[in-house]
C-alpha cells in the first residue's frame, strides 16, 4: 500500500514528531473546550528552549489523506465528518454546529489529520530507531466507524494496521499500554477479536466513557478509583506492566501517555503529581527498552495548561537517563 506518511528522515533529525499545524485555532471557539488547544506547540517550545530539538531537527509529518484513513475508517464515517453537527458532538464544542463545515475542516479536523499522520509516521521511525514520540495523537476514543471524546480519527488503530501492512515480518504482535485517565474504548472496539493485539488499560472507572463492550477487549484491566495518588498508581502500573510482559511478548509497544491523571485535572479526577507522571513515563520506557522492543509514545489527554511543561520535562528526563537519544541540535 502506497502512502505519503512513511517518509524518510535525515540522520540529524530526532524521531520526535511535530509540526505547528497540530495546534487548533478556531476563532476563539477552541477556548470553549477544556482541552488546551495549543498544548502541542507549548511542548515543542519547552523542548526547544531546553536545547533538545528545534525546527530543523524535529520530524515534520504529512497530513493523513482520505486513502490513509480508509485503511481503518469506513467511508460512511468519513462522510459524516462533512457535517458540522457530527463534528461538534465529537469535539464536544456545541457552537461548532453553527460553523460552516469548510471552516470546521481547516480549523479542527485538518490539525487532527496532521497529528494522525504523525502517529502513523512514528511507527515507522520506532521500527528504524527503536523509539519515537509524537507530540500529539492518542485519540483513543475513536474507532473505525465512530468518533467521540475529542477524538475524530482512530490514530492508534491506524498505527497498528500500518505496521501490520508495512512490516509483516518484524511486527506481528503489538501491545498497547494506555495510561490516560480514560478508558481507551475506541481501539478496544476495533481490536476486540484480534489476538495479535494485547491491551493493558489503566483508567479511572468513575469517568467517561463507561464502555462495557469495549472492556471485554482489555487483556489487563486496571480500574482506579477517583483521587488515586502517586504511590498506589505507580505500584499498579509497574506490577501490571511486568505481568503483561510475562503474558505476551510484543514486537512493538504503543504507549498512550495521557497527562489527565494529573492532580487538579477536572476530567481525569485522579491525583497524580507532576513527579509521578515523570516517574511513570520513565518506568514505561525503562521496562520496554530493557527488552529492546520498539516503542511509540503518544501524548493523548491532559486538560490543564501546565501539562505541556510536564510532558516536556518528562521527555527531557528520558533523555537525561539515556532512554532516548538523538543528534545534538545545531545553532
Amino acid at each position: 500500500m502506497d502512502t505519503n506518511l512513511y517518509i524518510d528522515i535525515k540522520e540529524t533529525q530526532w524521531p520526535i514528531v511535530y509540526r505547528p499545524e497540530y495546534n487548533v485555532r478556531f476563532f476563539g471557539l477552541e477556548k470553549l473546550h477544556p482541552f488546551d488547544a495549543g498544548k502541542w506547540g507549548n511542548v515543542f517550545q519547552h523542548l526547544k528552549k531546553a536545547g533538545l530539538i528545534d525546527e530543523d531537527t524535529v520530524t515534520k509529518p504529512n497530513e493523513a489523506s482520505k486513502e490513509d484513513l480508509l485503511v481503518v475508517h469506513t467511508k460512511k464515517y468519513l462522510r459524516s465528518l462533512q457535517y458540522s453537527l457530527n463534528v461538534a458532538r465529537i469535539a464536544e464544542v456545541p457552537p461548532l454546529v453553527l460553523v460552516p463545515n469548510c471552516l470546521v475542516q481547516s480549523g479542527y479536523l485538518k490539525p487532527m489529520r496532521f497529528q494522525t499522520g504523525g502517529t502513523i509516521l512514528s511507527g515507522k521511525l520506532a521500527v528504524e530507531r527503536g523509539w519515537a514520540i509524537n507530540i500529539g495523537g492518542g485519540f483513543h476514543h475513536c474507532r473505525s466507524d465512530l468518533g467521540g471524546g475529542f477524538c475524530p480519527y482512530a490514530d492508534i488503530t491506524l498505527l497498528v494496521q500500518f505496521l501490520f501492512i508495512h512490516y509483516p515480518l518484524s511486527v506481528q504482535n503489538v501491545m498497547i499500554i494506555d495510561l490516560d485517565a480514560h478508558q481507551g474504548n475506541g481501539y478496544e472496539r476495533d481490536f476486540k477479536d484480534n489476538r495479535n493485539v494485547y491491551i493493558m488499560d489503566v483508567y479511572n472507572r468513575n469517568i467517561y466513557p463507561f464502555d462495557r463492550v469495549a472492556k471485554n477487549a482489555i487483556n489487563r484491566r486496571v480500574e482506579l478509583q477517583s483521587r488515586t495518588r502517586d504511590e498506589e498508581y505507580l505500584n499498579k502500573v509497574e506490577k501490571n506492566i511486568n505481568e503483561a510482559l510475562n503474558e505476551f511478548l510484543p514486537d512493538f509497544v504503543i504507549y498512550n501517555a495521557g497527562t489527565d491523571i494529573l492532580e487538579g485535572d477536572s476530567l481525569g479526577c485522579l491525583c497524580v503529581s507532576p513527579q509521578g507522571i515523570i516517574r511513570r513515563d520513565e518506568l514505561v520506557f525503562t521496562k520496554i527498552k530493557s527488552k529492546h522492543i520498539p516503542l511509540v509514545m503518544l501524548t493523548s489527554g491532559g486538560y490543564l495548561k501546565k501539562t505541556a511543561s510536564i510532558i516536556a520535562t518528562s521527555i527531557l528526563n528520558l533523555h537525561d537517563l539515556g532512554l532516548i537519544h538523538g543528534p545534538v541540535p545545531r545553532y
